[in-house]
């Protein structure tokens, strides 16, 4: 069936793990596509449920609970009020952002795991799995790292690599560490209940190899189809774990579901609550119905290190349970890099949307825009802040806010806002209008076919239409003369200013209400846009505005040399710590005399470049100190600043000037010097102890 057969639509977003904000890597992999598609849909009047929510179960978040010293609880609990907010903010229109740690969830997952283990569809199997002798416990797949056996990678995940996308298992790994003790762990036996996709492949390659072949993105079904042709292997469905859904199992005290079998539930436990919340039947999106033709069009949206879970292991899980309908598409995007790197959100290296949204009040659309040319569709692409303000400069402001403006500006110039009446119309009127009744089914088609890069285009391609009418017609000359034929002009470029209001809602939500706003009419559906008696003769336009704003060099700038202090950042911090002197005695250390001072003056001593002449208040007395720090600091942002100084360091002549003492720095990593002096203000002389 063609997606515009279905009159029903299940969309499902990949849920982001709440360990931590989200990033433009995050949004052009599985959230903006899924938005302009979903809200493509809801203007062509299809009934839509688009699910989200966030997946609080499994390794990632302990391993980031340790990190920040807190308890898993508190971590989820942080990034997800965060990461909803943020996609609120952004215009992610999800109808349900839910949460796996709810009990609707846990008792679904279990559910489904007890109609599984009842049916006899799982394996019990005692295996080796990774301990870590020195932290007590056995480590799942996240909690042990290694070289990749497939590519290479030498900081694969147990369950996956992250650079070639291989499924994995930890014993898989070359050179295993756990990540708790970064020890080498050992095997110990242990018990877990297996899903047999060995026993799933005949009907998998039915399903995905002969259904899916002309159907699937290239990039998704070529995945699809590696994985079937070197044979399925059984995976756990349980693990040895302290966080997540208990496995509902006398026998299984202690363990937990894989995330990988609870994650996916939580697209329907939370289609659930959004049932329970708004009065309505969540079954008709999920199970199947009496006539086939009446089932829901079940889409996932992801990141292409999901494939293998989205197009194998659920599809296997909802078949093995027997009552849920399958995915029609998976349009699974590759990845986004940044300013020719890897986005990493361990080193840093990423633009948090969350940041963006603060640094950039009212700018949605532009960064919507930005990424939706460059969405990595069937390879990966790259986002850098010089692109993103050529998009923003030359197409937004320059293509499609311009047309706007001049269509509004000139209404009210000629005819007091009000759109004019059509004469008689001439060849390129003609011509004209022809091509916008053209544009909807174009960029509707593309959407359809997942084609977001090619469908923004069209878009814009409407407002260079636009523009291109206007240059060609001039009617800011035609006014001296011919004022029947200038409101020919303006009323045809109205009613191409109120298409763009239409096709622009996908992409650009937050501008298109601007849009429609400046023209005085409401929400329209995608059926309405390219004709030509959209807004009728005598409508009156409100005032004009300027959709975008020029962004200027200097913030570009700025936001490079924010990524460049956070790879400083991530470098020092990875370098090694320089190592301790030889130990001390007591009472060799409390023959240091150590005084809060405050420094009086301070100036370059002549012909030197490192050294300052400073004159310290010490509380005893005024003396002269000569420091190395003239490179890090000026004199003028020295003067009243508080130190701590060395007060009964033997005098020594520097450069023909006697320093009685020395202050005290912190050396950086990169020989950047800070002061160690009081936080607050302390009275000269006090003792530092």
């Amino acid at each position: 069936m063609s997606i515009s057969s279905f009159k029903r639509f299940t969309i499902t977003s990949a849920l982001p793990y709440a360990n931590g904000p989200l990033h433009i890597g995050h949004i052009a992999g599985a959230y903006l596509p899924a938005d302009i598609f979903v809200r493509y849909l809801r203007m062509n009047g299809k009934d839509v449920l688009y699910i989200g929510g966030s997946d609080e179960h499994g390794a990632a978040i302990t391993i980031q609970a340790k990190k920040e010293g807190t308890t898993p609880q508190a971590i989820i609990d942080k990034y997800h009020a965060l990461n909803k907010e943020t996609f609120r903010r952004f215009g992610i229109s999800f109808d349900m952002y839910h949460r796996t740690s709810e009990p609707i969830h846990h008792e679904l997952s279990q559910e489904f795991f007890l109609r599984l283990y009842e049916k006899g569809e799982f394996t019990e199997l005692e295996s080796e799995q990774y301990y870590d002798e020195e932290f007590g416990q056995f480590l799942a797949d996240r909690y042990v790292t290694g070289t990749c056996p497939n590519c290479g990678y030498e900081s694969a995940y147990g369950d996956q690599c992250e650079k070639c996308g291989t499924s994995l298992n930890p014993t898989d790994l070359i050179n295993p560490k756990s990540t708790l003790s970064g020890k080498t762990p050992l095997l110990k036996r242990t018990k877990h209940w297996y899903l047999p996709l060995d026993k799933y492949q005949p009907w998998l390659e039915k399903w995905l190899l002969e259904g899916k072949k002309d159907k699937w993105k290239s990039n998704v079904y070529g995945q699809c189809s590696s994985w079937l042709k070197s044979g399925l292997q059984p995976r756990a469905m349980t693990r040895d774990l302290d966080w997540g859904v208990d496995v509902p199992l006398k026998e299984a005290a202690g363990k937990k579901l894989y995330v990988w079998l609870d994650a996916p539930i939580g697209y329907i436990s939370s289609s659930k609550q959004w049932a329970l919340d708004n009065g309505k039947d969540w079954e008709p999106y999920w199970k199947k119905q009496e006539n086939p033709e009446d089932n829901s069009c079940l889409i996932h949206f992801i990141g292409k290190d999901n494939i293998v879970f989205h197009c194998i292991t659920f599809p296997a899980i909802l078949h093995a349970h027997g009552d849920y309908i399958l995915p029609e598409h998976v349009p699974a995007n590759e990845f986004l890099n940044l300013e020719g790197d890897k986005l990493s959100t361990s080193r840093n290296w990423a633009v948090w949307l969350n940041e963006y949204l603060d640094e950039f009040p009212g700018k949605e659309d532009e960064l919507r825009y930005a990424l939706a040319s460059i969405l990595p569709e069937t390879k990966d692409s790259e986002f850098t802040w010089k692109d993103y303000q050529a998009r923003n400069n030359s197409e937004l402001l320059a293509i499609f806010g311009n047309f706007v403006n001049r269509v509004i500006v000139l209404t009210h110039k000629y005819f007091e806002g009000n759109v004019p009446a059509t004469g008689k119309l001439e060849a390129i009127d003609r011509e004209t209008l022809t091509e916008l009744a053209g544009f909807p089914s174009r960029i509707g088609s593309a959407i359809e076919q997942f084609r977001f890069r090619e469908a923004l285009a069209e878009f814009m391609n409407l407002a260079r239409l636009g523009n291109k009418y206007l240059a060609d017609t001039e009617p800011w000359k035609l006014a001296k003369s011919d004022m029947e034929r200038t409101g020919t002009v303006l009323n045809i470029g109205a009613q191409i200013a109120a298409s763009l209001s239409i096709v622009s809602e996908p992409f650009l939500p937050f501008t298109a209400v601007r849009l429609r706003d400046m023209l005085r009419i409401p929400a329209k559906n995608w059926a309405e846009a390219g004709r030509a008696d959209l807004l009728s003769a005598g409508h009156l336009f409100g005032q004009p505005e300027l959709l975008f704003q020029k962004i200027e060099d200097s913030v570009v700038e700025a936001q490079l040399q924010k990524l460049q202090n956070s790879r400083k950042q991530n470098d020092l911090a990875r370098q090694a710590v320089t190592p301790s002197k030889s130990p001390v005695s007591y009472e060799d250390f409390i023959k240091m005399d150590i005084r809060v001072g405050t420094i009086l003056e301070a100036e370059k001593v002549a012909k030197t470049k490192k050294l300052m002449k400073l004159k310290i208040d010490t509380g005893m007395d005024r003396r002269t100190v000569v420091s190395g720090i003239a490179e890090f600091f000026q004199p003028q942002e020295l003067v009243g600043k508080q130190v701590s100084i060395l007060v009964n360091l033997a005098p020594r002549k520097i450069r023909g000037i006697e320093s009685q003492g020395m202050i005290l720095m912190a050396e950086e990593k990169d020989g950047t010097l800070r002061f160690i002096g009081p936080h607050q203000q302390t009275a000269n002389g006090s003792i530092v102890s």
